[in-house]
């Protein structure tokens, strides 16, 4: 079957349109049969994959970050057919976190992945909201993450990870202890203020940032990591530990898994969703076990 082969040019700063014609040759060379299109605006991704689906399309290439894999998801989901797609992703852009769960840290070795197409059955989150749904295969954060991130978007994302570390230093210089109260699989509201909450499918965010070390992609729940009240000082000097993971050995921050969450926000926060930062007045997260065959 081809793949409908979907292109964000400007990814990466630019570097995905120029890398990506050789990177594509060389995935014809091994067999795959590519449908190429280049995306020009935010949102193409999706009514392209929506439209394809609908057309009977069964396998998908996002070609770019990881903001390019999070639309062409949401073109895919919701769908009524019993029929799983399949995604494979090809790394040009700047982001590139769910990968990393399988051993994928750049574009060679998705190259490679995709040449022996070998696939994993993933979960996927839905995440209801007061104006609809949305579905992400990485994480959904709300707090100093999704802050950060926002910064990283409007002023350092042509730096790539560097450029989320220094919107994280100029972040925790205001640092906030917002209240998202929330029940986890039912359970009693927990409203304390903290530093963020992510709500995490895959392990990495950032690209090489461990939130959630522990998280599973394959295991039909996701992980919520809460940091509690910390000054702007230890915060700081704890930060580094998230490269590692080692951050959750901390007592202000706590690790469970959930299959669904229920939250009850008074208005819509922002929200960092797969790398994309939004206005969302989240009502309830719940985990699709394997809804998607990932080429990894």
């Amino acid at each position: 079957m081809t793949w409908l082969t979907l292109v964000n040019p400007a990814a990466g700063g630019g570097r995905c349109g120029k890398r990506a014609p050789a990177a594509l040759e060389r995935l014809r060379r091994a067999g795959m049969d590519l449908e190429v299109h280049h995306t020009s605006r935010a949102g193409e991704a999706t009514e392209r994959a929506r439209d394809a689906w609908a057309k009977g399309q069964r396998r998908f290439l996002a070609v770019g970050g990881d903001g390019t894999s999070f639309e062409i998801v949401n073109g895919l989901f919701p769908h009524e057919e019993e029929d799983r797609p399949t995604l494979g992703m090809l790394p040009l852009g700047t982001g590139n976190s769910f990968l990393r769960d399988f051993g994928i840290t750049k574009a060679e070795h998705a190259l490679a992945a995709l040449e022996r197409g070998v696939t994993r059955r993933c979960d996927v989150v839905r995440a209801v909201h007061a104006d609809g749904e949305l579905h992400f295969i990485n994480l959904l954060s709300v707090g100093f993450s999704a802050e950060a991130g926002g910064l990283t978007n409007r002023r350092f994302k042509p730096l790539g990870a560097a450029g989320y570390v220094a919107a994280v230093l100029i972040t925790a210089a205001r640092l906030k202890h917002p209240s998202f109260p929330l029940r986890v699989d039912g359970g009693e509201e927990d409203a304390r203020p903290c530093v963020l909450l992510s709500f995490s499918n895959s392990r990495y965010t950032g690209g090489t940032m461990m939130m959630a070390p522990e998280a599973d992609a394959t295991d039909g729940a996701f992980d919520v990591i809460r940091i509690g009240q910390m000054g702007r000082l230890p915060f700081v000097r704890a930060f580094p530990s998230i490269f590692q993971g080692t951050h959750v050995r901390r007592p202000e921050v706590e690790q469970g898994r959930a299959r669904t969450v229920e939250l009850s926000l008074d208005e819509a926060v922002d929200a960092m969703v797969d790398g994309e930062v939004m206005k969302l007045k989240l009502e309830r997260l719940e985990i699709l076990p394997g809804a998607l065959e990932v080429v990894a």
